[in-house]
Formats: C-alpha cells, sequence, structure tokens
C-alpha cells in the first residue's frame, strides 16, 4: 500500500500519514530501493485502532496507547485504557449526582444536599487533589464567578465547605464537558439560587450524550485495537 491508499480510508492527508508513523502511532514502514515507504494490512490496522482510539480517549492517549503497544509494553497500553474507563465512571457518577441535585432544587430543598458530602472545610489544595486538577484552576474559576469559597479570617487562605466543594465538582464536570466559563457561572448561579434549572437540564442532558457517545467510542476502538494486536501478534480473533 501506498501512504495515499491509507489516506483515501479516512479522508485524510498523506502528510498526516508519514506524521503518525513518525509519532509513533504505526509500526515503521519498510522502503522501496528509491525510498518510498511501503505499507501493508498491518499499518491500515493500526491506523484504523489509532482513529478510533482519539474519540473515545483523546489524541494523548490514544497516541501513547500505541507507542507503548509498538514498544512491546501492553500492560502499560492496558493501563492508560483502564485510566480512561476510571474517568468515564467517575463521570457517570458525578452526573447521577448532579441529577439528584437537581431534583431536591426542583422539589424545593436546599441546594447542595444531592452530591456526596464533605467532612468539615478543604483548602484549595485538597479540593484540587479531590477533582484531579490544579489550584490554579479552581482560582480561575473563581475569578470567573464560578466558585465562592470564603476565606479564613486570620491566614487569609481559602476554606472550600460542602457546598462548595459541590460547585466545583459541578463545574469540573461541566467544563469537562466543552462548557465555556461563563456558562458554568451562569448554571452555578442558578444551583445557587434554586431557580430556573432549565439551562442546567440542557447542560447535564448534552453531557449525558456526550458519556453515551465516548462509551460507544470505547467499544469500537477496544475492537479496532484488538484487531490490531492479533495481526501483530499472529493470533487470529474471533469472527
Amino acid at each position: 500500500m501506498r501512504p495515499s491508499d491509507l489516506a483515501r480510508e479516512h479522508g485524510i492527508s498523506t502528510q498526516a500519514i508519514r506524521n503518525y508513523e513518525r509519532d509513533g502511532c504505526l509500526p515503521p514502514a519498510e522502503r522501496t530501493p528509491t525510498g518510498y515507504r511501503i505499507y501493508t494490512e498491518l499499518h491500515a490496522a493500526a491506523l484504523r485502532a489509532y482513529l478510533a482510539l482519539v474519540p473515545a480517549y483523546g489524541y494523548a492517549t490514544a497516541g501513547s496507547v500505541m507507542t507503548a503497544v509498538h514498544a512491546d509494553r501492553i500492560g502499560e497500553a492496558l493501563t492508560e485504557l483502564d485510566r480512561g474507563h476510571a474517568q468515564l465512571l467517575r463521570d457517570r457518577e458525578t452526573l447521577a449526582a448532579v441529577r439528584e441535585a437537581v431534583g431536591h432544587l426542583t422539589g424545593g430543598a436546599a441546594a447542595g444536599t444531592g452530591l456526596p458530602a464533605v467532612p468539615g472545610p478543604r483548602s484549595v489544595g485538597e479540593v484540587a487533589h479531590r477533582l484531579g486538577v490544579t489550584p490554579a484552576t479552581l482560582r480561575a474559576w473563581e475569578a470567573a464567578g464560578i466558585l465562592t469559597p470564603a476565606r479564613d479570617r486570620t491566614a487569609g487562605h481559602r476554606r472550600y465547605l460542602p457546598a462548595d466543594v459541590r460547585d466545583a465538582e459541578l463545574a469540573h464536570l461541566l467544563r469537562r464537558g466543552g462548557y465555556l466559563l461563563d456558562h458554568i457561572a451562569t448554571v452555578l448561579r442558578q444551583i445557587r439560587t434554586a431557580g430556573g434549572t432549565g439551562e442546567l437540564a440542557g447542560a447535564l442532558d448534552g453531557w449525558q450524550q456526550r458519556l453515551t457517545t465516548r462509551g460507544l467510542a470505547m467499544l469500537t476502538a477496544s475492537a479496532r485495537l484488538d484487531d490490531y494486536l492479533g495481526l501483530r501478534t499472529g493470533t487470529p480473533r474471533p469472527a
């Protein structure tokens, strides 16, 4: 196969094919005596696997998985996939908790009762660790009006109460959903005032669809990667 043969199947450029090989997402191609690359069905399967991994796990993880496979570090590749599945599960659990919170809000209960409670006030570092973000991210969200933590009267440190942690969890969920900071700030204000939850419900429905799409993409990516591993090892896969 030529680079154009692989590129045509996916509607991408031949330069992209060369870039993927350079970055380790495809196995090295052999060359003709005149220097032209020779691709095989193995390369075609690798490309299908990589391009299926991208929408499921993102470019960084897709690249890490493929380069680990090509270095015969299968355990490392599987660990990368496990992290993606763990994040998807966390997103699903957080979304379920948010929906429960919306149920409390629309039922007239106090805001903040839907998410799992956290004991006592937390520092910015503790909340950042809980979410897997940096303290600078939380400070940026505060500057955008998303978070409103209190300050310690003596030292002036930020203190996150359970309701503040809930807001941070919601912000993290919506941010991963691709929503802009000003939109997230609007949603959080709606939750705090327990009014006008239509926009929040729309955001949650959109994120639910994104989770479903990503989960299905993970199934496809697993199948494509399994096909490729079968070709690499010469192990036939069941039809």
